[in-house]
């Protein structure tokens, strides 16, 4: 814990502090479209099958000028119970007879239908091509579709699981730029690939490197932040995932074709990969690895850029090996994820923030990855997310800093579950309230998600702060992973999937109450860091009790 006085003598909240804030705060908005953009790529247009013989020819022009198209149409195509177009089945000869005026739709029903054996036709006025129009997702193929975005979770999930642990041993800066590479390439190829089998492999690929940047951007922001400034710089870093939202909505609405789309959202990495280069490792991770060399000129360099002259010349490596003796003296051996279980509060803590994590990626993902069911509109749908998702983690930043962060975790995900389990209470003819509570159980999820960002980083010590949140983001990933797919519980009980997403996160709001508060108390460096404010925070307790027990 000895690194925050360093930092304080090169400045904790400077010039150097501002332009990193902003460099990662722009590179989380252009990555967030990456994790949502399967509600507009993936969209299932309006369809119907194809029938060689109304579709391919001419012979029915001035049949359909007479009668027009809906009533030619009615012909080929059987009416499903809302009196539309049956989108996966036709008839099997065609019903002229269905052209009479007093023919009734019973008679219809009663002729022989099959399934469209020649494809399918697609509105194309909202979209002009999505990969379900490109690859035919739809009827007894429809369950591509959450199989696409169950598998970019999947790459997600593996990402975090190895990032963590290479980030720790190789560094936040050059992991993060490996990635900002590695999301340019996979992202802009998955736009132009041949078949839908490649273009699950690049997805997952490109999830592989979304893991990697969001992990260590709140790592770098993390360390190199002032205790005291932690919560607004990691809000900030936060509500960049909101503007994201918005962007993509806005980006989606103005670009119809999914594979320019694609690229569109891909291609700005190669700028995040040349800038990324600008970036100051993290010198406590440096110091901490006894990369002490490189730790002392990364600490000069700051303070040069935030104006401390005098702390320039005076920081030498005698002082910084003095002041953080005790952390140097406590990392001389290599960590892994197992220590996280060897320790029994690290264990509680663990375990708890991987529940916290399961929850937020299960609930979040399983909701905001199906717009469609929502309404009609999904580009407002995105919007309304992003939006609803700024004043949420506003309030989780003010409740972070009066209520501590355990309160503002627990309740955010107990709300976020009540609003859900309300949608199973309204009828599927409100539709403005349903997609207001929907809207408001997604946002307090925004609210777990700013707080958990933070929490995470403040309950593990540097040694282990990646590898925790490595195996933190593998766990929300599982989550994410089983979301989109519990959906398709809906066809046994349409509120079935509703009710298990609000019921995750109440139940682990009540798990999150078992976490120690952290507000105000610097980064832990070491494991002995976590144990001695552990030991302190109990004989606090013991003290408070015993002084009670004397009052009475």
């Amino acid at each position: 814990m000895a690194f925050a006085e360093l930092l304080e003598h090169v400045g904790s909240l400077g010039r150097f502090q501002i332009f990193q804030i902003i460099s990662l705060f722009l590179s989380v908005v252009f990555l967030t479209p990456h994790n949502m953009l399967e509600n507009f790529t993936a969209a299932i247009p309006d369809h119907r099958c194809r029938v060689p013989l109304l579709d391919n020819a001419t012979a029915f022009t001035n049949v359909t000028r007479v009668l027009g198209p809906d009533a030619l149409l009615r012909v080929f195509i059987p009416l499903d119970k809302h009196q539309k177009p049956e989108r996966c089945r036709r008839f099997l000869h065609p019903q002229w007879q269905l052209l009479e005026l007093n023919m009734s739709a019973s008679n219809a029903s009663e002729a022989d239908t099959e399934s469209c054996l020649d494809g399918w036709i697609y509105d194309r006025s909202n979209f002009t091509s999505t990969i379900v129009s490109e690859w035919n997702m739809v009827c007894d193929w429809q369950f591509l579709k959450p199989m696409v975005q169950s598998i970019f979770m999947a790459g997600i999930m593996i990402g975090a699981i190895i990032c963590g642990p290479v980030s720790d041993r190789f560094g936040r800066r050059l992991v993060l730029s490996c990635c900002y590479l590695h999301l340019a390439i996979t992202g802009s190829c998955s736009a132009i690939v041949p078949n839908f089998s490649l273009y699950c492999c690049l997805r997952f690929l490109s999830a592989f490197a979304v893991a990697g940047i969001m992990m260590n951007t709140a790592t770098l922001l993390m360390e190199w932040t002032k205790t005291q400034a932690r919560t607004t710089v990691m809000t900030i870093s936060a509500l960049g995932f909101s503007f994201g939202q918005v962007l993509l909505s806005g980006v989606a609405y103005a670009i119809r074709d999914w594979f320019i789309l694609q690229l569109t959202v891909s291609v700005p990495f190669f700028l995040f990969f040349l800038s990324s280069w600008w970036l100051t490792e993290s010198a406590r991770w440096l110091i901490i690895t006894g990369k002490i060399d490189r730790g002392l000129h990364v600490l000069k360099k700051v303070a040069g850029m935030n104006g401390k002259k005098e702390a320039r010349e005076t920081l030498t490596i005698e002082i910084v090996i003095s002041t953080m003796q005790e952390e140097l003296m406590a990392t001389k051996t290599q960590h892994s994820m197992v220590d996280l279980f060897r320790t029994p509060e690290l264990c509680k803590r663990f375990c708890c923030m991987l529940s916290v994590w399961f929850a937020f990626g299960f609930t979040f993902y399983g909701l905001a990855l199906d717009l469609q069911r929502l309404g009609s509109n999904i580009f407002l749908l995105q919007v309304l997310f992003g939006i609803i998702d700024i004043p949420n983690k506003m309030g989780a930043f003010f409740s972070m800093n009066h209520l501590g962060r355990r309160i503002t975790l627990a309740g955010s995900l107990i709300l976020s579950g009540l609003f859900i389990l309300a949608n199973t209470m309204v009828s599927q003819e409100l539709q403005t309230l349903r997609v207001t509570l929907a809207v408001l159980g997604i946002g307090f999820m925004g609210s777990v998600f700013t707080t958990a960002l933070i929490y995470c980083s403040e309950l593990f010590p540097t040694v282990l702060r990646m590898t925790a949140t490595g195996g933190s983001q593998m766990v929300a990933r599982l989550g994410s992973i089983l979301g989109p797919l519990v959906r398709l519980l809906g066809q046994f009980n349409p509120w079935l999937p509703l009710f298990i997403y609000g019921g995750v996160p109440l139940i682990t709001g009540l798990i999150a109450l078992l976490l120690p508060e952290t507000r105000n108390l610097p980064l832990p460096d070491t494991i002995q860091d976590v144990k001695s404010r552990n030991t302190r925070m109990k004989g606090a307790k013991q003290e408070e009790n015993t002084m009670k027990a004397t009052r009475l």
